[in-house]
């Protein structure tokens, strides 16, 4: 079990300490480096694939504003990834590199990890509505209709769309997963490489009827989107995204976008954070052909989840505001990221952003700088906000008391 865990992390990452034949074409992640970073030893940060306890970790180095209080919901996850609620209240949770999808279910005051799936095809994207819960692979959406009362026995599932991946490309190929205001299912589909010229299908966010599986783009120029959600007041579709590696430890930065239509073009691989052009596929184009992000999050944060606060419990303040998992950098000297971040919106329009829940973040000089990585969220009916940490397998609640 040990040998299949460790090659499919090395498959995933590619880091150098896995030596690949000399003939082989570099990692996606190293494609685009430029000759003058070529003795860079910059590297993805590989999950622990088993999970770590709670008990071993610095926890009290969390800080959250004043009246939060963030503490462990459930541990126990591998590679703990994309959230989900049921209408029952279990919490469903996916994994990128591994097979499985689990269940958090609540029983006699106890929280019980249940493996509920297993043998997917990097199972990242999750979703629940009116009883169904959707699950995006690397290539199809299939649905489990009725599964919070047959958890132990979920069944084989209706695949909803399928040929998701044509190419089967490396790079940024697994999913993220919501049902729209609309009732169809969007996901993402990455970039193939660092930097590269896309197909119709790829380096796009995408929806699908679950009813006739009809799939249709619905923004394009976006190099990899892991996370979006719907402003509860004007409908629009807002999404984080990773800006390209290896053009420098602050350029570009990520960035977060709002569409407030279907067909908008937000400029991969032509110009990055709304300002700056490729250097290769940026010649004889204009950063103004595009939509710009409307707000740039910092180079290399890896901004992942996001969601639209309405809930009860935070504030009134916080209501309609953006909350942002950002998993950390890999591709800068100084690391920044590894946190959850505030943003205050109006309309289509970013009034501020702030750290929300820090302390992940250890030595920003460090390989690794952090013990924790912060990926999606997910509001609670009591209001409260979980988020996930796949690099320990572990799932965290933050709540509001009024003093």
């Amino acid at each position: 079990m040990r040998n299949v865990v460790a090659a499919a992390v090395a498959a995933a990452f590619a880091i150098p300490a896995f030596a690949q034949a000399p003939a082989s074409p570099p990692p996606a992640w190293h494609q685009g480096k430029p000759p003058a970073q070529s003795e860079s030893t910059l590297h993805p940060f590989a999950p622990h694939m088993t999970g770590r306890s709670a008990k071993d970790l610095p926890l009290d180095t969390l800080k959250v504003p004043a009246g939060f209080k963030v503490e462990v919901y459930a541990e126990g996850i591998p590679e703990a990834r994309s959230l989900a609620l049921g209408d029952k209240g279990t919490v469903f949770v996916s994994n990128r590199i591994a097979k499985n999808v689990y269940a958090i279910v609540s029983s006699g005051g106890k929280r019980e990890v249940k493996q509920i799936l297993k043998g997917l095809n990097s199972p990242n994207g999750l979703t629940f509505s009116k009883g169904t819960l959707y699950v995006a692979e690397r290539d199809k959406i299939t649905a489990y209709e009725g599964i919070e009362g047959k958890l132990d026995n979920p069944g084989e599932g209706k695949v909803v769309a399928e040929n998701l991946d044509p190419d089967k490309q490396p790079g940024h190929f697994w999913k993220y997963l919501a049902m729209g205001p609309d009732g169809k299912l969007y996901f993402n589909h990455g970039s193939p490489q660092n930097i590269t010229m896309p197909t119709y299908i790829q380096a796009a966010i995408l929806r699908v009827d679950p009813k006739t599986g009809v799939v249709e783009n619905f923004a394009q120029g976006v190099r990899n989107s892991v996370g979006f959600d719907w402003n509860p007041k004007t409908k629009h579709l807002w999404f984080t995204e990773h800006g390209r590696d290896w053009l420098g430890d602050d350029s570009p930065s990520d960035e977060l976008n709002v569409a407030t239509r279907a067909g908008q073009h937000f400029g991969f691989p032509y110009c990055h954070q709304g300002d700056t052009l490729d250097p290769e596929y940026g010649k004889q184009r204009s950063c103004k052909e595009f939509t710009p992000p409307a707000l740039k999050l910092g180079g290399h944060v890896a901004p992942l989840g996001m969601k639209f606060y309405n809930g009860k419990m935070f504030p009134a303040e916080y209501q309609g505001n953006i909350l942002i998992a950002r998993h950390g950098s890999w591709n800068r000297t100084v690391k920044q990221g590894y946190d959850v971040m505030r943003v205050v919106v109006d309309g289509d329009k970013v009034v501020k952003q702030e750290p929300f829940v820090t302390g992940f973040l250890q030595n920003d000089r460090a390989d690794p700088p952090m013990w924790g990585r912060p990926v999606d969220l997910l509001v609670m009916k009591d209001g409260s906000v979980l988020f996930s940490d796949d690099y320990n397998g572990i799932v965290y609640r933050v709540s509001y008391s009024r003093k």
